[in-house]
């Protein structure tokens, strides 16, 4: 049996059992602990979604939210034009659909294939009304998710192409790798991440070519070896800490 390891999730809060080994961090459904009582999680639904499915589409009524148990889900925003804007990309442990109003604003589709636990909004909002200890668990992801939203703001704004990569080679570092920080496998393809970071996709590779020729990082296919963290954080305008 293969070695796991616990960590916690840094924009949820859950705990989740990793394999110790993994490069791509992805908890297993069966070592995967929900937030939730045993009282919702009966009424909950288990689907698996394959990839490039789509999960819930832009301006379906809210009835739903989801968590995230395994794989990565990306939430898309497509203009009347057909240009296309990724919001964010969920990993295990992220719950998507419960910040919504009447309707989502951004659809949801697996980058991988995924599984994912279903919960009737209604339901989740009538337990946090009597459970406090749900509604932390729900303030604390909403707080999480609304300051990786302004972290993304800024992203956007105001950081060049440059920037935006060496940021985004950080962020999927510490969100897919605890614990293991020297090499990350990205499951989105690059025009996800054009389209997450408001590049082209000859952007993104040019800029990762770059990366690459400086010895900051090394590509191989879906694998990228951080060969000198301190220089990629550089790079992204982070502060980064050995």
């Amino acid at each position: 049996m293969s070695a796991t390891t616990q960590a916690i999730d840094p924009r949820s809060g859950i705990a989740m059992s990793y394999p110790a080994s993994a490069l791509l961090a992805r908890a297993a459904p069966s070592a995967f602990k929900t937030p939730f009582p045993q009282s919702l999680e009966a009424r909950a639904t288990t689907i698996r979604v394959e990839r490039d499915e789509e999960i819930v589409a832009q301006e379906d009524a809210a009835t739903y939210c989801y968590l995230v148990i395994s794989g990565c889900v990306r939430t898309v925003r497509l203009m009347e034009d057909g240009r296309r804007q990724v919001g964010e990309f969920l990993f295990a442990g992220d719950l998507f659909g419960w910040e919504a109003l009447d309707r989502h604003d951004f659809g949801a589709e697996a980058v991988t294939p995924v599984t994912l636990r279903r919960y009737a909004r209604r339901e989740l909002d009538q337990l946090a009304d009597h459970d406090h200890g749900v509604a932390r668990q729900l303030r604390g992801i909403s707080s999480n998710r609304l300051r990786s939203g302004r972290d993304h703001m800024l992203l956007l704004g105001r950081k060049t192409a440059a920037e935006r990569i060496a940021s985004f080679l950080l962020e999927m570092a510490e969100r897919t790798c605890p614990g293991e920080r020297a090499m990350i496998e990205l499951p989105m393809n690059r025009g996800d991440m054009g389209d997450y970071l408001g590049l082209t996709i000859e952007t993104v590779c040019r800029r990762l070519t770059q990366l690459r020729a400086d010895g900051t990082i090394a590509v191989q296919g879906t694998k990228i070896v951080i060969r000198d963290r301190r220089a990629l954080g550089e790079a992204g305008c982070e502060r980064v800490v050995h």
